[in-house]
């Protein structure tokens, strides 16, 4: 509790923010309750559950007899199956969304130590086969690639303002391309980090 109290805690338009934004705390995270674990088992299944009915050739007679689909109809073997197939793809979300995670710590200065260590306590070596872009090389080039909630980055540096910038196109095909008003590389990849968050939903006409 002493440590959360010490930590600062700027506001958004603070001149500060980003800056200590983008200093890593440590620890990182406190280890989740037994509790903490069972609710996540619920929300999980709740998600996964109402993707299996979606799916579901049982649930889809129900609909087209116009009848309710009861929760005991869960038990069906078949209803099983697409269950097991509804927990395949959020497994494939989970990946999807760590990879995430994994890039923009990593590129913002987190280390494979602390990604492996973050994932369950892996070694660092695998921690860089499973995530082997998420920390840059010191020789890699100036234009960082960044991939977020469904859409990509890439940062850039322009060396005439010694200032990053960065170009990016969200899950809902937003374009933005900023201004070269970063002072490091991690104030940049926040910045694109928090437009492809914003932008991370298809526009409501593209999904009717």
């Amino acid at each position: 509790m002493d440590d959360a109290v010490a930590i600062p805690t700027p506001d958004k338009n603070d001149d500060n923010f980003w800056p200590t934004v983008m200093t890593q705390v440590d620890p990182a995270w406190s280890e989740p309750a037994e509790d903490d674990a069972f609710t996540m088992d619920d929300r999980v299944l709740d998600a996964v559950r109402a993707l299996a009915e979606r799916i579901s050739t049982r649930a889809l007679a129900y609909r087209t007899a116009g009848k309710p689909f009861d929760t005991a109809l869960m038990a069906a073997p078949d209803v099983q199956l697409a269950l097991l197939r509804a927990l395949y793809e959020a497994k494939r979300s989970v990946d999807r969304l760590a990879e995430s995670a994994a890039t923009v710590a990593g590129r913002s200065g987190a280390s494979y130590t602390q990604l492996g260590a973050a994932w369950g306590g892996i070694k660092r070596q695998s921690a860089r086969l499973k995530w082997p872009h998420a920390v840059a090389s010191k020789s890699a080039s100036q234009s960082i690639p960044l991939r977020y909630a469904g859409g990509a980055a890439v940062i850039h540096h322009d060396p005439d303002a010694d200032a990053w910038w960065y170009a990016a196109t969200a899950a809902n095909r937003r374009d933005e391309e900023s201004e070269a008003v970063y002072n490091t590389s991690a104030e940049a990849i926040a910045g694109a980090t928090e437009f492809l968050l914003r932008h991370a939903q298809p526009a409501r006409e593209e999904l009717a």
